[in-house]
């Protein structure tokens, strides 16, 4: 069949993500013998007329759409980017079969179906059930029986059935520049699945909770690949954690410094599984940044949050990267359940202490179904089973909710390194579009020590 794979992503704060699961994709529906064309919306202005134009230029026989994330998760100024998904379905329908998928579709399956009209939906990692799902269409089969397989007006589906075998992505039919050059970076994910249990984290959900790695020897072949065939000069490892398990970390490492893969990259890290001995090799493989999923520094709300580290072991860990002249940042998040102004000023003690590059902070949790957050939401009667999770909703604690806002702008414009997208404070996208001017490479927020007190006032 000749297929049109579709990336609707088109947000690019903070930074355009190149869409590794239509990469991930591209190489079994080939093996498959598919012939596929990419349409990657992130950089059109008219997508809706750009896919028209494609429909008829390249005549697939069926168009495949990859939702990555179903709104920005960013309070108070939540956007949702479920109407554009709906709109590129509506271009394609009754036309060719359209099949919708991607970490954004699985959050809410059956919901985003109904809503976005789409001809069959699929639930989670698609490498090897897609292949199955358009043999069964070109042999007028039923697809329902395929695990992860939706259906309209059919609210059970078989669940879906987690990749047993990674491959490499197949990155030919992307533009790889493009990311590079306003990106500032090269995604690449080692492995799969999170055993931890973060409270609102939707990670388990996708992926499962057992961790499935990659055969380093891939890795490392994709990474020259991307050095040498691209051009790149920068990776971003997106695994949810990059050092657990510690073991696979420092193979991998040890590795890129034994084959001589002369790179500079950063990952997102636990405080619980950084030692001196792992911090080391990473550097000396070409780490120059590191980034903590830290969430508060209050003790009491890392435990409601389900945080698997304690704040002892944030210090230890901010001390280390400090101690080994590594760029870092912590991530937290206000307004979760037990929140008060007391430990929204503890998040702020704490980061004072630890003196990070910088600090990109979030307020309100975004709710999703399955989560325990969610749970706890429908006990304390802040959402009811009625209550559309399409649209963003965020838990934000009774006991600050109406002064979150109020607190955390008076505390963050105090501090020249911290970052707080949903208020404005030291972001915009104006600041970022000027930014990757200068041709940046790694996280933005590295920038922020060499860019002194410059201000961004917050949203009126």
């Amino acid at each position: 069949m000749k297929l049109l794979l579709v990336s609707a992503n088109r947000e690019r704060t903070p930074y355009p993500v190149f869409p590794l699961g239509l990469a991930f994709l591209a190489r079994p529906l080939q093996e498959a013998g598919h012939l596929l064309s990419v349409l990657d919306l992130c950089f059109e202005s008219e997508p809706v007329s750009t896919l028209k134009e494609r429909l008829s230029s390249d005549n697939p026989d069926a168009v495949i759409i990859s939702l990555r994330n179903l709104d920005n998760v960013t309070w108070p100024g939540a956007k949702s980017y479920l109407s554009e998904l709906t709109e590129l379905v509506a271009v394609c329908k009754g036309r060719i079969p359209v099949i919708v998928g991607g970490s954004g579709f699985s959050l809410m399956p059956v919901e985003i179906l109904s809503a976005c009209n789409a001809d069959f939906g699929l639930l989670g990692e698609g490498e090897e059930v897609l292949p199955e799902l358009l043999d069964c269409l070109s042999k007028k089969l039923e697809p329902s029986i395929l695990p992860g397989v939706l259906l309209p007006d059919i609210n059970s589906f078989i669940p879906q059935q987690l990749v047993r075998d990674i491959k490499s992505p197949d990155r030919t039919l992307f533009n790889v520049a493009r990311y590079l050059e306003e990106g500032g970076m090269a995604n690449l994910q080692t492995k799969r699945g999170c055993p931890f249990s973060c409270s609102y984290c939707t990670y388990p959900l996708l992926e499962g909770r057992k961790i499935r790695l990659r055969p380093v020897d891939d890795i490392i072949i994709e990474i020259r690949s991307l050095i040498q065939d691209y051009g790149v000069d920068y990776l971003y490892f997106v695994d949810d954690i990059f050092n657990y398990p510690v073991e696979f970390a420092e193979q991998l490492c040890k590795k890129m410094i034994q084959e001589d893969v002369v790179i500079n990259w950063s990952a997102f890290i636990n405080p619980d599984f950084i030692t001196p001995a792992l911090l080391e090799i990473m550097q000396r493989a070409g780490c120059d940044a590191v980034e903590f999923g830290t969430d508060s520094g209050s003790p009491a709300i890392l435990k409601t949050l389900s945080k698997s580290f304690t704040v002892e072991q944030v210090r230890t860990a901010s001390l280390l990267c400090k101690n080994a002249g590594l760029d870092f940042a912590h991530y937290i998040i206000f307004g979760g359940p037990g929140e008060t102004e007391e430990t929204v000023l503890d998040s702020f003690r704490l980061m004072d202490e630890l003196e990070p590059t910088a600090v990109i902070a979030m307020t309100g949790v975004r709710i999703y179904p399955g989560t325990t957050l969610h749970r706890t939401a429908l006990e304390e009667g802040i959402v009811t089973k009625d209550t559309d999770l399409l649209t963003p909703f965020f838990y934000l604690a009774p006991a600050i909710k109406e002064r979150l806002s109020e607190l955390v702008t008076e505390q963050a414009m105090l501090r020249k390194t911290w970052i707080v997208p949903g208020l404005e404070i030291n972001i915009s996208d104006a600041m970022l579009e000027a930014l990757r001017m200068f041709k940046v490479r790694g996280p933005l927020w590295k920038l922020l020590k060499r860019l002194g007190r410059s201000r961004i006032s917050p949203m009126k």
